[in-house]
């Protein structure tokens, strides 16, 4: 959580990380257009939000079930409803954050990227839980 409310300050802007992405990506395709550019950047920034909240809620599910060795104890979705509400909760607590920050801007339609990666999150790791009882 303290990663991600780094992440919300001034430094972490659209404008100053579109300074590190644009460049790699005109480096990487040197013929590239500036609506391809962009949307690039957009793909990369939301991509990020979505796997940023997607490790947050995994430790929240980790941090509440409590796992142990060869833990046999099935899949409680109490468990997972706690974590991606806590996500959900701090995502919107980051955006109205974003809203106080020079430069940056709270948006819900975030809010909704940082809930969808915690969601996934949840899901990698049901689907690996499942996976290995099949094994």
């Amino acid at each position: 959580m303290a990663l991600i409310f780094s992440a919300s300050a001034d430094s972490k802007s659209g404008q100053h990380s579109s300074r590190i992405i644009a460049p790699l990506l005109r480096w990487l395709k040197p013929d590239i257009t500036e609506a391809a550019l962009d949307r690039a950047v957009f793909i990369v920034r939301k991509a990020a939000h979505v796997t940023e909240f997607a490790v947050l809620a995994a430790l929240l599910w980790r941090a509440r079930r409590k796992p142990v060795k060869n833990d046999g104890r099935p899949w409680q979705w109490a468990q997972a409803v706690f974590a991606l509400g806590i996500a959900a909760l701090y995502s919107a607590s980051d955006e109205l954050h974003q809203l106080f920050v020079p430069n940056r801007q709270g948006h819900f339609h975030d809010v909704l990227f940082d809930t969808a990666g915690a969601v996934l999150g949840l899901l990698v790791i049901w689907g690996l839980g499942r996976w290995r009882k099949c094994w």
